[in-house]
């Protein structure tokens, strides 16, 4: 019979969100690429949200909220940095005024092209075409790059 010591240690599932961004990563290997994600996705994120505030601010904070709810289920400090960022944001969409459609519109197209050049140089294409939550990892990659300068872990 097998002693207990024979049996080798269970090996630990690696959580989602480092699933998640090791798959991310996959695709996103170029040193021009991620630099490029560095400026583009945050901007991204900003004009989606200004966007969504000229519709009605009532839509941007539902898909804020929304978005903080993905955040929790994958790491506390992800989820405080997301709500963090997302108060920078609406910040600075509250300083547009009004003319915030016609600013995020432009920050919007901008930051998608640059996201397409990267991935050209890259030579793959974007994550969210194989899954549209690859848009909400986006910005954990960011700052999970950012977290291991920082010598923090998520």
């Amino acid at each position: 019979m097998n002693d207990i010591a024979d049996i080798p240690d269970a090996v630990a599932e690696p959580r989602k969100v480092d699933q998640l961004l090791a798959h991310y990563g996959e695709s996103h290997q170029n040193p021009r690429n991620e630099l490029i994600h560095f400026i583009a996705i945050p901007l991204i994120m900003l004009s989606l949200v200004g966007m969504l505030f000229a519709l009605h601010p009532y839509v941007a904070y539902a898909f804020v909220a929304a978005s903080m709810v993905y955040y929790a289920r994958l790491s506390a400090v992800f989820f405080a940095s997301m709500a963090l960022w997302s108060v920078v944001f609406l910040a600075v969409i509250f300083a547009m005024g009004p003319l915030v459609l016609p600013i995020c519109i432009a920050i919007f197209v901008g930051a998608w092209i640059l996201q397409f050049i990267g991935h050209k140089i890259e030579g793959k294409k974007p994550s969210f075409f194989e899954d549209i939550q690859y848009l909400w990892v986006g910005p954990l990659f960011v700052l999970s790059k950012l977290f291991v300068k920082l010598g923090i872990r998520w």
